[in-house]
């Protein structure tokens, strides 16, 4: 069986919205709300949104090619899944601490949720997030953090930090309750993180301006 690091190639589109996104913050750090209110939207572009609809939107064809495995891990009833659901605090803090800001499968960028909210609050306009997928931001969605487990929970994974890793939606939401076998996925942490594009080194999932985009938020520019 012929694994691979992750369901998709990411496209470069991903990464120049990413580079869009920090410019528009290193703008809005310097006080230039226009500038960073257009490269905002810029970095919602439809290649972007059509690239992560092909790992949970209709026909979802990243997950073709899935295998059925004899003697797989069962699916687990809700009453009988390891608990708790999700990783603690302080696992989710050691996760980052290893893994970085970046997809542990596929390496994209990755933006916690909490801090696109407060960019969302701070330009609702060009950064929209609303209760369908076409109405959110295409770039912030594809980059959403998510806390993976290797072993799906529903498959009796615990949420330790072993079973734990950084990744982006399209490889969290693509792989859903398949396991690492299923999917004919690497083991993530079995591999060195792949290293996809320029400013790996400097990204750091936008979280240096925090601080300040709470502080614009509670302000409002709008």
């Amino acid at each position: 069986m012929t694994l691979r690091r992750s369901l998709s190639t990411p496209i470069p589109e991903i990464f120049f919205a990413a580079e869009q996104i920090l410019q528009a913050l290193k703008k809005h750090d310097a006080g230039d709300v226009s500038d960073a209110d257009a490269l905002l939207r810029a970095a919602n572009n439809d290649i972007v949104r059509a690239y992560t609809e092909q790992a949970w939107g209709k026909g979802a064809t990243a997950r073709y090619g899935f295998l059925s495995i004899s003697k797989a891990p069962p699916h687990f009833p809700l009453s009988d899944r390891p608990r708790p659901r999700m990783p603690n605090a302080s696992t989710r803090a050691m996760v980052i601490a290893r893994d970085g800001y970046h997809c542990r499968f596929c390496g994209i960028p990755v933006i916690d949720p909490t801090l696109r909210r407060l960019v969302s609050s701070c330009y609702p306009s060009a950064v929209g997030w609303g209760s369908t997928n076409d109405s959110q931001h295409s770039a912030f969605q594809c980059m959403w953090l998510q806390f993976d487990h290797i072993l799906p929970n529903s498959r009796g994974g615990n949420s330790l930090l072993d079973n734990i890793v950084i990744a982006c939606a399209a490889c969290n939401f693509g792989r859903m309750e398949a396991t690492l076998e299923e999917a004919r996925l690497h083991h993530p942490l079995q591999v060195d993180p792949p290293i996809a594009w320029d400013y790996h080194a400097e990204w750091d999932g936008l979280e240096r301006f925090r601080g300040k985009l709470r502080s614009a938020s509670a302000s409002s520019l709008y």
